[in-house]
Protein backbone atom coordinates (compact mmCIF):
# COMPACT_ATOMS: atom_id res chain seq x y z
CA UNK A 1 0.00 0.00 0.00
CA UNK A 2 1.12 3.28 -0.65
CA UNK A 3 -1.75 5.70 0.22
CA UNK A 4 -2.22 7.44 -3.14
CA UNK A 5 -5.80 7.71 -2.35
CA UNK A 6 -5.45 9.60 1.22
CA UNK A 7 -7.41 12.63 1.38
CA UNK A 8 -9.94 11.58 -1.41
CA UNK A 9 -13.84 10.71 -0.81
CA UNK A 10 -15.41 7.83 -3.30
CA UNK A 11 -18.28 6.59 -3.93
CA UNK A 12 -18.32 3.00 -4.92
CA UNK A 13 -22.12 1.83 -6.52
CA UNK A 14 -22.64 -2.07 -6.20
CA UNK A 15 -19.98 -1.62 -3.61
CA UNK A 16 -20.82 -4.71 -1.16
CA UNK A 17 -20.06 -7.44 -3.55
CA UNK A 18 -17.48 -9.04 -5.80
CA UNK A 19 -15.56 -6.12 -8.09
CA UNK A 20 -17.66 -3.38 -5.69
CA UNK A 21 -16.92 -4.54 -2.44
CA UNK A 22 -12.59 -5.73 -3.92
CA UNK A 23 -12.78 -1.73 -4.96
CA UNK A 24 -13.94 -0.48 -1.79
CA UNK A 25 -11.34 -2.37 0.06
CA UNK A 26 -8.77 -1.61 -2.37
CA UNK A 27 -9.49 2.21 -1.83
CA UNK A 28 -9.61 2.36 2.01
CA UNK A 29 -5.95 0.52 2.06
CA UNK A 30 -5.09 3.36 -0.18
CA UNK A 31 -6.31 6.10 2.52
CA UNK A 32 -9.47 7.14 0.76
CA UNK A 33 -12.47 7.63 2.43
CA UNK A 34 -15.56 5.63 0.70
CA UNK A 35 -19.47 5.48 0.70
CA UNK A 36 -20.78 1.69 -0.45
CA UNK A 37 -23.73 2.51 -2.11
CA UNK A 38 -25.85 -0.63 -2.43
CA UNK A 39 -29.54 -2.18 -2.41
CA UNK A 40 -27.93 -5.37 -0.34
CA UNK A 41 -27.90 -3.32 3.30
CA UNK A 42 -26.94 -6.80 4.95
CA UNK A 43 -24.12 -7.24 3.11
CA UNK A 44 -23.12 -3.68 3.03
CA UNK A 45 -23.48 -2.71 6.71
CA UNK A 46 -21.13 -6.07 7.06
CA UNK A 47 -18.77 -4.49 5.08
CA UNK A 48 -18.60 -1.52 7.14
CA UNK A 49 -18.39 -2.82 10.03
CA UNK A 50 -15.30 -4.18 9.20
CA UNK A 51 -13.36 -1.85 7.76
CA UNK A 52 -14.36 0.55 10.14
CA UNK A 53 -15.09 4.44 9.94
CA UNK A 54 -13.68 5.61 6.81
CA UNK A 55 -16.58 3.83 5.07
CA UNK A 56 -19.96 4.41 5.32
CA UNK A 57 -23.30 3.02 3.72
CA UNK A 58 -26.31 4.63 1.77
CA UNK A 59 -28.96 2.21 0.68
CA UNK A 60 -28.95 3.22 -2.92
CA UNK A 61 -30.54 1.68 -6.12
CA UNK A 62 -29.17 3.29 -8.86
CA UNK A 63 -32.00 3.06 -11.41
CA UNK A 64 -33.44 5.74 -9.29
CA UNK A 65 -31.88 9.16 -10.06
CA UNK A 66 -33.08 10.38 -6.81
CA UNK A 67 -31.76 7.60 -4.60
CA UNK A 68 -28.29 8.47 -6.42
CA UNK A 69 -28.07 12.03 -5.95
CA UNK A 70 -29.07 11.12 -2.27
CA UNK A 71 -26.02 8.98 -2.08
CA UNK A 72 -23.67 11.52 -3.35
CA UNK A 73 -24.89 14.32 -1.14
CA UNK A 74 -24.46 11.76 1.87
CA UNK A 75 -21.00 11.32 0.42
CA UNK A 76 -20.08 14.97 0.90
CA UNK A 77 -21.93 15.18 4.03
CA UNK A 78 -20.15 12.60 5.67
CA UNK A 79 -16.35 12.69 4.22
CA UNK A 80 -16.81 16.21 3.52
CA UNK A 81 -16.06 16.01 -0.50
CA UNK A 82 -16.21 14.12 -3.54
CA UNK A 83 -13.41 12.99 -5.50
CA UNK A 84 -13.95 9.88 -6.98
CA UNK A 85 -16.80 7.93 -8.36
CA UNK A 86 -17.29 4.45 -9.62
CA UNK A 87 -20.08 3.60 -11.30
CA UNK A 88 -20.28 -0.10 -10.99
CA UNK A 89 -23.81 -1.68 -10.28
CA UNK A 90 -25.08 -3.83 -12.53
CA UNK A 91 -27.36 -6.94 -13.30
CA UNK A 92 -27.11 -9.40 -16.23
CA UNK A 93 -29.69 -9.61 -18.55
CA UNK A 94 -31.50 -12.97 -20.24
CA UNK A 95 -28.82 -15.48 -21.50
CA UNK A 96 -31.46 -16.59 -24.17
CA UNK A 97 -30.86 -16.16 -27.61
CA UNK A 98 -32.24 -13.28 -29.73
CA UNK A 99 -34.66 -14.91 -30.97
CA UNK A 100 -36.08 -16.51 -27.99
CA UNK A 101 -36.01 -13.18 -25.96
CA UNK A 102 -38.96 -11.62 -24.88
CA UNK A 103 -36.97 -8.64 -23.79
CA UNK A 104 -38.92 -8.81 -20.52
CA UNK A 105 -35.65 -7.34 -18.43
CA UNK A 106 -34.75 -5.17 -21.08
CA UNK A 107 -36.31 -1.98 -18.77
CA UNK A 108 -34.44 -2.94 -15.97
CA UNK A 109 -31.26 -3.79 -16.82
CA UNK A 110 -30.65 -0.53 -18.96
CA UNK A 111 -32.10 1.16 -15.94
CA UNK A 112 -29.02 -0.28 -14.09
CA UNK A 113 -26.61 -0.84 -16.38
CA UNK A 114 -27.04 1.91 -18.63
CA UNK A 115 -28.88 4.66 -17.15
CA UNK A 116 -27.58 4.39 -13.83
CA UNK A 117 -24.42 5.03 -14.92
CA UNK A 118 -25.55 8.20 -16.73
CA UNK A 119 -27.30 9.29 -13.71
CA UNK A 120 -24.26 8.45 -11.67
CA UNK A 121 -21.68 10.38 -13.48
CA UNK A 122 -23.66 13.32 -13.82
CA UNK A 123 -25.23 13.49 -10.17
CA UNK A 124 -20.95 13.19 -8.89
CA UNK A 125 -19.63 15.59 -11.53
CA UNK A 126 -22.20 18.23 -9.82
CA UNK A 127 -20.44 18.17 -6.86
CA UNK A 128 -16.92 17.42 -8.18
CA UNK A 129 -13.80 19.76 -8.46
CA UNK A 130 -11.06 19.76 -10.74
CA UNK A 131 -8.88 17.03 -10.55
CA UNK A 132 -11.63 14.24 -9.95
CA UNK A 133 -11.96 11.03 -11.19
CA UNK A 134 -14.96 9.08 -12.48
CA UNK A 135 -14.70 5.27 -13.24
CA UNK A 136 -17.13 3.15 -15.23
CA UNK A 137 -17.70 -0.42 -15.43
CA UNK A 138 -18.70 -1.99 -18.46
CA UNK A 139 -17.51 -5.37 -19.61
CA UNK A 140 -16.00 -7.10 -22.76
CA UNK A 141 -19.73 -7.94 -23.96
CA UNK A 142 -19.64 -4.21 -24.82
CA UNK A 143 -16.36 -4.22 -26.42
CA UNK A 144 -16.80 -7.69 -28.31
CA UNK A 145 -19.98 -9.29 -30.24
CA UNK A 146 -21.12 -12.45 -29.14
CA UNK A 147 -24.61 -14.24 -28.78
CA UNK A 148 -27.05 -13.83 -26.11
CA UNK A 149 -27.04 -11.99 -22.86
CA UNK A 150 -28.50 -8.93 -25.94
CA UNK A 151 -29.83 -6.74 -23.45
CA UNK A 152 -26.59 -6.41 -21.49
CA UNK A 153 -24.58 -6.29 -24.36
CA UNK A 154 -26.15 -3.16 -25.72
CA UNK A 155 -26.21 -1.80 -22.08
CA UNK A 156 -22.43 -2.39 -21.87
CA UNK A 157 -21.35 -1.07 -25.40
CA UNK A 158 -23.78 2.07 -24.49
CA UNK A 159 -21.84 2.99 -20.95
CA UNK A 160 -18.99 2.93 -23.50
CA UNK A 161 -20.06 5.16 -25.42
CA UNK A 162 -21.57 7.55 -23.13
CA UNK A 163 -18.48 7.72 -20.81
CA UNK A 164 -15.88 9.09 -23.84
CA UNK A 165 -18.43 11.41 -24.82
CA UNK A 166 -19.00 12.24 -20.95
CA UNK A 167 -15.16 12.45 -21.04
CA UNK A 168 -14.87 15.53 -23.75
CA UNK A 169 -17.79 17.21 -21.66
CA UNK A 170 -16.22 17.36 -18.15
CA UNK A 171 -12.60 17.56 -19.10
CA UNK A 172 -13.52 21.47 -19.12
CA UNK A 173 -14.39 20.64 -15.14
CA UNK A 174 -10.88 19.09 -15.07
CA UNK A 175 -13.12 15.93 -14.13
CA UNK A 176 -11.87 12.54 -16.29
CA UNK A 177 -13.64 10.31 -17.05
CA UNK A 178 -12.56 6.60 -18.11
CA UNK A 179 -13.76 2.81 -18.25
CA UNK A 180 -12.99 -0.49 -17.19
CA UNK A 181 -13.74 -3.76 -19.29
CA UNK A 182 -13.68 -6.35 -16.85
CA UNK A 183 -13.86 -10.08 -18.58
CA UNK A 184 -13.69 -13.71 -17.25
CA UNK A 185 -13.58 -12.47 -13.37
CA UNK A 186 -14.93 -14.86 -10.78
CA UNK A 187 -17.78 -12.95 -9.11
CA UNK A 188 -21.31 -13.90 -8.88
CA UNK A 189 -22.48 -12.84 -12.53
CA UNK A 190 -20.42 -15.40 -14.12
CA UNK A 191 -21.15 -18.01 -11.80
CA UNK A 192 -23.30 -19.39 -14.31
CA UNK A 193 -20.39 -20.22 -16.36
CA UNK A 194 -17.92 -22.46 -16.71
CA UNK A 195 -15.18 -19.56 -16.11
CA UNK A 196 -12.35 -22.06 -16.62
CA UNK A 197 -13.15 -23.24 -19.63
CA UNK A 198 -13.79 -20.12 -21.26
CA UNK A 199 -10.92 -18.83 -20.06
CA UNK A 200 -9.14 -22.02 -21.75
CA UNK A 201 -10.59 -21.28 -25.20
CA UNK A 202 -10.88 -17.47 -25.58
CA UNK A 203 -7.97 -15.53 -23.15
CA UNK A 204 -4.47 -15.74 -24.50
CA UNK A 205 -3.43 -15.48 -20.49
CA UNK A 206 -4.25 -18.53 -18.87
CA UNK A 207 -5.35 -17.29 -15.53
CA UNK A 208 -8.91 -16.52 -14.14
CA UNK A 209 -9.35 -12.87 -12.95
CA UNK A 210 -10.21 -12.07 -9.83
CA UNK A 211 -12.18 -8.69 -8.62
CA UNK A 212 -9.02 -7.73 -7.38
CA UNK A 213 -7.28 -7.20 -10.32
CA UNK A 214 -10.43 -4.70 -11.42
CA UNK A 215 -9.97 -3.15 -8.35
CA UNK A 216 -6.59 -2.68 -8.80
CA UNK A 217 -7.06 -0.68 -12.17
CA UNK A 218 -9.68 1.22 -10.30
CA UNK A 219 -7.14 2.30 -7.70
CA UNK A 220 -4.96 3.64 -10.88
CA UNK A 221 -7.42 5.94 -12.19
CA UNK A 222 -9.06 7.27 -9.45
CA UNK A 223 -5.53 7.48 -8.35
CA UNK A 224 -3.43 11.32 -9.52
CA UNK A 225 -0.99 8.27 -11.14
CA UNK A 226 -3.60 8.76 -14.14
CA UNK A 227 -4.21 12.47 -14.18
CA UNK A 228 -3.53 12.52 -18.35
CA UNK A 229 -5.59 9.50 -18.95
CA UNK A 230 -9.14 10.33 -19.63
CA UNK A 231 -12.02 8.64 -22.35
CA UNK A 232 -10.28 5.53 -22.20
CA UNK A 233 -11.62 1.90 -21.61
CA UNK A 234 -8.97 -0.60 -19.95
CA UNK A 235 -10.07 -4.43 -20.22
CA UNK A 236 -8.89 -6.57 -17.56
CA UNK A 237 -9.28 -9.60 -19.18
CA UNK A 238 -6.34 -11.46 -19.89
CA UNK A 239 -6.23 -10.43 -23.55
CA UNK A 240 -9.66 -11.87 -24.74
CA UNK A 241 -10.11 -8.96 -26.79
CA UNK A 242 -6.84 -8.33 -28.44
CA UNK A 243 -7.71 -12.38 -29.61
CA UNK A 244 -8.00 -15.86 -28.77
CA UNK A 245 -4.85 -18.44 -27.93
CA UNK A 246 -2.52 -18.85 -30.12
CA UNK A 247 -2.65 -22.30 -32.04
CA UNK A 248 0.05 -24.86 -32.48
CA UNK A 249 1.40 -24.09 -36.33
CA UNK A 250 0.96 -27.93 -37.01
CA UNK A 251 -3.10 -27.07 -35.93
CA UNK A 252 -3.48 -23.79 -38.35
CA UNK A 253 -1.85 -26.02 -41.17
CA UNK A 254 -4.52 -28.51 -41.06
CA UNK A 255 -7.39 -26.03 -40.81
CA UNK A 256 -6.03 -23.94 -43.37
CA UNK A 257 -4.78 -26.97 -46.01
CA UNK A 258 -1.00 -25.58 -45.43
CA UNK A 259 0.96 -22.59 -44.56
CA UNK A 260 1.07 -19.76 -47.68
CA UNK A 261 5.05 -17.89 -47.52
Amino acid sequence: MSDELTGKVAIVTGGANGIGRATVEAFVGEGARVVVADLDDIAGEELVAGLGDAVAFVHTDVADAGSVAAAVDAAVEIHGGLHVMVNNAGIPSSFRRLMDDDLRDFDRVMAVDLYGVIVGTQNAARRMAKGASIVNITSIAGISPGIGLTTYRAAKAGVIHFSRCAAIELAERGIRVNVIAPGNIATAINAAFDTEKIVSRIQPLQRLGSPVDVANAATYLASDRSAQVTGVVVPVDGGTTAGPPPVPIGDVAARTGGVST
